[in-house]
């Protein structure tokens, strides 16, 4: 089963997931004092990334 590759829209979007991941990461990493938050921010950002619905063509 082939994989198609990953179109520019597609790739975009996760992208912005994970800038999102960081963002929310470092501050709550800031505001915690904690700073493995930043790995938990990353993972939700790469999730929303992921799942959000696909972008229209």
């Amino acid at each position: 089963m082939a994989r198609e590759p990953m179109t520019p829209a597609r790739r975009k979007q996760l992208i912005v997931g994970l800038a999102v991941g960081v963002i929310v990461g470092v501050g709550i990493s800031l505001w915690t004092g904690f700073w493995l938050w930043l790995a938990a921010g990353l993972a939700v950002g790469l999730a929303a990334g992921a799942l959000m619905k696909p972008p229209a063509e």
